[in-house]
């Protein structure tokens, strides 16, 4: 049913892997601490450390992720273009792959930092297919 959305499913498989990845860097940074207590972060941590920043990258693909996911399915069921899903999607996996990335390196309280410029594009390569989905819904 779905055969033409490969390379839309491929995206969304990267971004589901690139989450479990932020799940397991996570709970091993935050389980490496000397004073480890399960499911609770010490709220003295900041940007210089690699447990907060592993926390924050996480939480933060748990705030955008589902909403892009959902939408990425809604799409596929609404038959919008193969080839433009695709696109969007690879561009929003690639966006949240570069933002974990310069999240974990570089630890600075700066605003906008680098990979604000990635949250960005992810930000709006969603609201992007938000609308497209709503304009098929409007056809």
């Amino acid at each position: 049913m779905f055969d033409h959305y490969f390379y839309t499913q491929a995206g969304l498989l990267l971004m589901l892997a690139t989450m479990f990845a932020q799940t397991t860097i996570a709970i091993v940074a935050h389980r490496r601490q000397s004073r480890c207590v399960p499911g609770v972060m010490d709220e003295s941590l900041g940007h210089e450390s690699f447990v907060f920043r592993s926390h924050r990258t996480y939480q933060n693909s748990l705030e955008n992720v589902p909403m892009m996911a959902a939408t990425v399915l809604l799409a596929m069921f609404m038959g919008l273009n193969a080839v433009t899903l695709a696109i969007v999607v690879w561009v929003y996996a690639l966006a949240r792959l570069a933002h974990m990335v310069l999240y974990y390196a570089i630890a600075t309280e700066k605003n906008p930092s680098p990979r604000s410029y990635f949250f960005i594009i992810g930000f709006i390569t969603n609201l992007v297919l938000l609308v497209m989905v709503a304009l098929q819904l409007l056809k």
